[in-house]
């Protein structure tokens, strides 16, 4: 068995600053290194070396286009009992159909299908007691981002050694999204 692979992009110096810049001192928060925040497109778990094989050769013959995406404000994952801290991603649909080619890619090599609905975000903290209200009213107290959109012009598959449960990831491959023949970025986010 391989570690457990995903494919992700990575985020420029200065949102990544931004980002970390809002930790605080959060009871039952355990706050992501910003050097491991990116934004997961297709987890594919734990695989043998032919399914890794099979990702890695769907990856390099896909050629999606580059685009813009930004960071969209804060929320968290689990309702009534958080469990994520999250930072959320707005993209036009390249991205959505980024994460189509990439699900189809895994049922190629084999995987099941994903059931979750894709949420494009970066994890700021994992929580694990943190008072509801208490999140509530962080995330209430963050301004809304105002950093300008950044290009998404390549993916990284990145690996997690089982059991480190947030890090540290290491990159595997990366793989360049396509541009236009004038080497102008296809798209952007409205």
């Amino acid at each position: 068995m391989l570690p457990r692979l995903f494919s992700a992009f990575q985020l420029p110096e200065a949102v990544e600053d931004w980002l970390s810049g809002l930790e605080i001192e959060m009871h039952g928060a355990r706050w992501a290194n910003p050097d491991n925040f990116h934004v997961t497109i297709r987890f594919f778990g734990d695989v043998d070396g032919h399914v890794a094989d099979d990702i890695v050769a769907g990856l390099e013959s896909s050629y999606p286009p580059a685009f813009e995406a930004r960071i969209k404000g804060l929320s968290c994952f689990g309702g009534d009992r958080p469990r994520a801290l999250v930072a959320e991603i707005e993209a036009g649909p390249e991205l959505a159909a980024l994460y189509r080619a990439h699900e189809r890619i895994a049922q190629s090599a084999g995987l099941p299908p994903e059931r979750r609905k894709y949420a494009p975000h970066v994890t700021l903290a994992r929580l694990d007691g943190a008072r509801p209200d208490t999140i509530a009213r962080f995330i209430q107290s963050v301004s809304e981002p105002t950093l300008p959109a950044f290009v998404v012009n390549e993916i990284v598959l990145l690996s997690a050694r089982p059991g480190t449960g947030g890090g540290p990831y290491v990159p595997e491959a990366t793989f360049n999204l396509a541009r236009d023949t004038a080497g102008i970025l296809k798209s952007t986010v409205a």
